[in-house]
């Protein structure tokens, strides 16, 4: 039974049930092995290339370092929604309080912007490298990467937090079932019965402001790395360096394509059935922990380079049974 907070007229759901595709009642289990197989698939990709860069010390340098601690974000954001969609998909009944929820909506938000927060520090890594080479050693120490990955965590919380204590305000006396497979704010704001336009207002204009001003600074960035890139006289340098900026690019705009894409689909496509809306969100919640250690594995040189050794030693290591030659007639039982 759902728990009542109740002061006077003030009533409001303090437990909830999430139902993730509530159209497919009938068959729903058939989506727990998708997505349990793409959940360890994205396991065990990042965990291998952090594997890689932690076992490889000529891979700890401050961008490897940072990739490692991006895949290591994707396992903590796959890790806080898949296993209770799973659980939810193959039980039917998943249901949660609301401060686990909160805590849910918190860790995922949190997650989201602090994985766009480490591109930022992956961008001035890579500003410094190569428009002042000379210097790196200097500047990018490890007491300076460390400040600037807490100057991240903090930043994603002042974003985060003001949404969820928001939320944490609201009652919610429509109906204690939350048509989605996660705490996702929107959905949880569908069960409100007062006025949310503060909410509406505020998660609005902290998404739009933090996206923008995101991509300007990555856009600033990374146009004084190519520009310094194409005035390097070594071609075979200037390639290298080309080829990093390419990998991560590639990260971001799979990072803000996904989320941005989900947010215009969310808002114009309302005729939509539930069902999509919810695909939606795992398409952009899973697929850059999916694409995050292919790009990396793939075109980062060093990784690829230690991943293939890996897998080389890993076949030398399977032992290979010899066939059994058949005894000959001399030493046939008589």
């Amino acid at each position: 039974m759902s728990g009542w907070s109740n002061g006077g007229s003030n009533v409001s759901y303090t437990s909830f049930l999430l139902v993730g595709f509530p159209g497919l009642q009938e068959s729903r289990a058939l989506l727990v092995l998708p997505f349990l197989s793409l959940y360890l698939v994205i396991i065990s990709a990042n965990a291998l290339v952090i594997h890689t860069v932690a076992a490889q010390r000529s891979l700890h340098q401050p961008m490897y370092l940072l990739i490692a601690l991006l895949l290591a974000v994707n396992i903590c954001a796959a890790t806080t929604v898949v296993p209770a969609m799973l659980f939810s998909l193959s039980t039917r009944f998943n249901r949660v309080s609301l401060p686990r929820c909160l805590l849910q909506m918190f860790c995922i938000y949190f997650l989201i912007v602090f994985d766009c927060n480490i591109l930022l520090v992956m961008a001035l890594d890579r500003y410094v490298a190569i428009c002042y080479p000379l210097h790196y050693s200097e500047i990018v120490t490890g007491q300076l990467l460390a400040g600037l990955v807490g100057v991240a965590a903090a930043r994603s919380t002042c974003i985060v937090a003001p949404v969820v204590a928001l939320a944490s305000r609201v009652r919610f006396c429509r109906s204690d079932v939350i048509h989605h497979f996660a705490c996702e704010h929107m959905a949880l704001m569908k069960l409100s019965c007062g006025d949310i336009s503060l909410n509406k207002t505020v998660g609005l204009t902290v998404r739009i402001f933090n996206r923008v001003l995101d991509m300007l600074l990555l856009g600033a960035s990374y146009s004084r790395i190519i520009h310094a890139a194409f005035r390097i006289s070594s071609g075979q340098a200037r390639s290298k360096a080309l080829n990093t900026c390419g990998s991560h690019l590639l990260v971001i705009f799979t990072v803000y394509s996904s989320t941005i894409s989900s947010s215009i689909v969310y808002r114009v496509a309302r005729t939509a059935s539930q069902n999509v809306h919810n695909l939606l969100s795992a398409f952009y919640l899973l697929l850059p922990c999916l694409v995050h250690p292919v790009i990396y594995g793939a075109r980062a040189k060093e990784i690829r380079q230690h991943l293939l050794s890996l897998f080389q030693r890993a076949q030398l290591q399977v032992p290979t049974e010899k066939p059994q030659s058949l005894p000959s007639y001399r030493e046939l039982p008589a």
